[in-house]
């Protein structure tokens, strides 16, 4: 979750099963790069696939790991919010 392109697609996949085509679209980016991002998430046990055809479809593995992912971004939020060390100090 530390990549930001890693944390998008798995911002998308937690709203819904996608093709990596509508993967591509959605992210502008290049099929080959939206493909190597996949492969270490499904690596790591954090996306499944299922194919239909000559396409495959990713989904988040399960509740679990929606559940870090929002989990992740809302603590982001909050140490956004908060202010910077310096201007605690009155620096």
């Amino acid at each position: 979750m530390g990549d930001p392109a890693r944390l998008r697609l798995l911002v998308l996949l937690g709203q819904q099963e996608r093709c990596v085509g509508e993967l591509v679209e959605t992210l502008g980016e290049k099929f080959p790069t939206v493909s190597q991002r996949l492969r270490l998430l499904r690596t790591e046990g954090l996306v499944t696939r299922r194919r239909d055809g000559n396409h495959l479809h990713y989904a988040l593995a399960d509740r679990h790991v929606a559940d870090m992912v929002t989990t992740a971004l809302e603590h982001a939020a909050e140490l956004a919010a908060q202010p910077a060390p310096n201007e605690e100090e009155g620096a």
